[in-house]
């Protein structure tokens, strides 16, 4: 305010000293004409004193306009810093700088709105990356998958999607490969080899807790019925019974398991084991012309009993690596229990089991039939030299028919 007020004062001075010259100077400019009126209402006697009573007045004004100029002359000089100085220090405030304490508010103002959109925008970006990050993070992977193997399953729900395509060409896209097929048991995200490593033992020691709960039993898994979730996804139920409660139990104690090795695996969810085969996640230019699966698709079979699978194995697979040729998961580490492999054998066992059979049955066929004509030919001629020129010649045919 000080700097202000230095640049007012001395104008303010000026205005203030002609106001009051211009005030004293009009009443010595009215008295000749007051002088003259007074003249004029005398009689003729006065007139003779008129002259020298002008002249004395003209003297008297010419000095106080000189004296009036000087006064003017002084007043218009600048004020003297003491003066300014001394008016100043009476004022309230003086101390305050107005210009500055304006420029400082308004500045301050528009500093803070800067700041105040620099941080809510820092914030937000903050908040979004962090967001994003915090998802990459935990954005899950791998899993713990119980691979469906039963053909009358994987037969059923082969037929159940044919059914769905034929009514909405669109969903051919969202159906799951047969290969695929599994229950979800553990969901987790692994960033590095050394967890994919940690992740492969803990599934390695779970098979001990699992074999407890076992206890020796054959684990039977019912599925009957189709359901979703929120029509975005399309499933087959398990059938709610002991061996579904077994089954919760497994999935619960492998879930400590992991988190015990630092693995954090699971859902905060319920876990609800139920064996997915369509979902329009898959693919992403189906979402945008398909927003939702219409229930009445598969209405023939919402009550159809799928088959039953019998639990002898889990994997630790990987959701994005690419898959084996028969269209199952990528695979880290397995483990195996249950009775399935000694009483009901894979399919390739069977096949080569039947092959073994075939063969060994059709080679003793033809060993039978061979003697058979060697005791014949015997018979019928008795020669040494004969006999023995047929029993090689039946050796050779033998031991062709073996080669075969």
């Amino acid at each position: 305010m000080r700097p202000l007020l230095r640049r007012l004062l001395p104008s303010l001075c000026s205005a203030a000293a002609r106001a009051l010259l211009g005030r004293r100077a009009v009443p010595m400019a009215l008295r000749p004409a007051e002088a003259a009126a007074e003249s004029a209402g005398v009689g003729g006697d006065a007139r003779s004193a008129a002259p020298e009573r002008d002249g004395l007045e003209n003297i008297q004004q010419k000095k106080i306009f000189k004296e009036n100029n000087e006064k003017t002359q002084q007043s218009e000089e600048p004020c003297a810093a003491d003066s300014i100085d001394s008016l100043m220090a009476e004022m309230p405030f003086v101390d305050t700088d107005i210009e500055d304490e304006c420029a400082m508010h308004a500045t301050s103002e528009l500093s803070i709105k800067k700041k105040r959109k620099r941080t809510i925008g820092r914030e937000i970006e903050e908040g979004i990356e962090r967001k994003k990050k915090k998802n990459k993070q935990y954005q899950p992977n791998y899993f713990i998958s119980l691979p469906i193997t039963n053909p009358k399953i994987t037969g059923s729900i082969q037929a159940v999607q044919d059914a769905i395509i034929q009514k909405d060409q669109r969903l051919s896209k969202a159906m799951v490969r047969p290969g695929s097929l599994h229950v979800t048991m553990l969901v987790m995200h692994l960033s590095s080899e050394e967890e994919i490593s940690i992740a492969a033992g803990a599934l390695s020691d779970s098979k001990v807790f699992v074999n407890d709960l076992l206890k020796g039993k054959r684990v039977d898994l019912s599925f009957q019925g189709i359901d979703h979730f929120r029509n975005q996804v399309g499933f087959v139920n398990l059938a709610e019974n002991d061996h579904t409660t077994l089954l919760k139990e497994i999935a619960e104690t492998m879930k400590k398991i992991f988190q015990e090795k630092g693995i954090m695996a699971g859902e905060e969810r319920a876990f609800k084991p139920h064996l997915t085969f369509m979902k329009l996640t898959k693919s992403t230019e189906l979402r945008k012309q398909v927003k939702k699966i219409d229930s009445s698709l598969y209405d023939d079979f919402k009550n159809h009993y799928f088959g039953d699978e019998i639990l002898h194995r889990f994997d630790l697979c990987s959701m994005f690596k690419k898959k084996q040729p028969n269209g199952y998961y990528y695979c880290e580490s397995s483990i195996v229990f249950g009775e399935k492999q000694a009483a009901e054998p894979d399919d390739a066992e069977l096949v080569s089991l039947s092959k073994r059979l075939v063969e060994n049955a059709v080679l003793k066929a033809v060993q039978q039939y061979l003697e058979e004509t060697q005791n014949k030919s015997r018979q019928t001629d008795g020669s040494p030299a004969k006999t023995e020129e047929a029993a090689s010649s039946n050796k050779n045919e033998s031991d062709n028919d073996n080669s075969k």
